[in-house]
């Protein structure tokens, strides 16, 4: 069987990775590991690393989860922000940010005063300031050496996908994610598809047989484009390439890294295995008229996955404006047809609409609130870090033109 090369010298089987985190068996979101230690106190202190987009969107959920789970559960708890490092903290974004907060949670509960931390090396300050749990919402190239800072510092810890950019972080992502089970820390990941209950319901049924043998998955992440932030007077070029990380492949591991990676992730869900190999294509046609020294990354990939057992998966990743638009994952099987999260259409019988809510950025924070709240420990970082690499896979078959082998690339980017 294929080895999946951790940190350290060991090594786990692909098939075993399987079992190890209930991925071929029912579509749980996240496996249980043990009770874990209770908190100090019923508040949850939280440190954010990276306040973008989606680290302010994590917070702004993590302190909206309490009032939602005394509503729905009963569950009496707290969560207060204490601590935030950014590479631009300094800058109007930030603050106007926290104003924000403070402005909707109260001051008592967005507590961050001589502790908002300036920097690329701020997440160490910010993570030592006697917090519980810390977000990392950082680019993918910086996340492997934040996450293992907060683990071995033993800190529970929400990290946004993908987990890393190369080879190296994804081992680097798998030794902590290791560390984080022996010493009983709670990982949640940003794939938030696997917290939503018309993906779980949907996931369950296929595996269940609902279209029989699946033969084939097609997966889509085609949109119009992202941002771009010129280069101002004085920006060195370090600071013009952090905050258009993004387009650089360091930093971002590429589009499809980056967003692809949510629709292969729940292809391989469906499968409860990952692929053995990837070929690809891709090119650069319209994304900053060419020019490299703006934007590194390809704005079309089309990859062929196969799994062990001989089933392909088709991926399409894309930014290409007044071109075909398609975010999802399809699924054929020997019974029938599904679109993930929506419907299924059985070649006999009825067509079954896929019931249940969605809003998985919000279910996410609140499981991990609940969970963390009572004493209940998962970890989600060695699936985030396989479906990273899946991506990663066929980034470098698109790049190289070269049929992959899983097993090849992990061993080449490791030593």
């Amino acid at each position: 069987p294929n080895k999946f090369l951790m940190k350290e010298q060991e090594t786990v089987s692909r098939r075993s990775f399987i079992g190890s985190t209930a991925l071929a068996g029912a579509a749980a979101s996240f496996p249980y590991v043990a009770k874990g230690k209770d908190l100090k106190s019923d508040t949850i202190r939280v440190a954010v690393v990276g306040l973008g987009g989606r680290g302010s969107g994590a917070i702004d959920q993590i302190l909206s989860a309490p009032q939602d789970l005394e509503k729905t559960k009963g569950i009496k708890c707290n969560t207060k922000l204490v601590a935030v490092a950014d590479a631009f903290a300094d800058g109007e974004k930030v603050q106007r940010k926290l104003s924000g907060f403070k402005k909707k949670f109260g001051e008592d509960r967005v507590d961050v005063e001589g502790k908002i931390f300036n920097g690329l090396d701020a997440y160490k300050q910010a993570i030592d300031s006697g917090v519980d749990m810390v977000v990392i919402a950082t680019p993918p190239g910086f996340k492997p050496q934040q996450f293992e800072y907060a683990i071995n510092q033993g800190k529970k810890v929400f990290m946004e996908k993908p987990v890393a950019s190369d080879v190296t972080g994804v081992n680097r992502v798998l030794a902590a994610a290791k560390k984080a089970k022996e010493k009983g820390l709670s990982v949640g990941i940003g794939l938030q598809r696997r917290h939503e209950e018309r993906y779980m319901d949907c996931v369950k049924r296929l595996q269940d047989g609902a279209i029989g043998d699946i033969n084939l998955l097609r997966v889509y992440w085609n949109g119009g484009g992202i941002w771009h932030r010129p280069k101002t007077d004085g920006m060195t070029e370090m600071e013009y390439q952090v905050n258009n990380w993004y387009h650089f492949i360091w930093a971002s591991g590429d589009q499809i890294c980056e967003q692809h990676i949510h629709n292969l992730d729940v292809g391989c869900w469906v499968k409860g295995m990952y692929p053995v190999e990837a070929n690809g294509m891709g090119g650069r046609e319209q994304r900053m008229g060419g020019d490299r020294s703006k934007s590194q990354i390809f704005d079309h990939t089309f990859v062929e996955y196969t799994f062990p057992d001989g089933t392909k998966m088709y991926s399409q990743g894309r930014h290409l404006k007044n071109s075909f638009t398609q975010v999802g994952e399809y699924a054929h099987g020997s019974k029938g047809t599904c679109k993930i999260g929506s419907h299924i259409e059985p070649f006999k019988g009825d067509p079954i609409r896929i019931r249940g809510a969605g809003g998985g950025h919000y279910q996410e924070q609140k499981d991990l609130v609940e969970h963390l709240y009572k004493g209940k420990i998962y970890n989600e970082a060695e699936y985030g870090a396989m479906s990273t690499f899946t991506a990663i896979l066929g980034r470098e078959a698109c790049y190289s033109g070269k049929l992959l082998k899983w097993d090849d690339l992990l061993k080449k980017g490791s030593d």
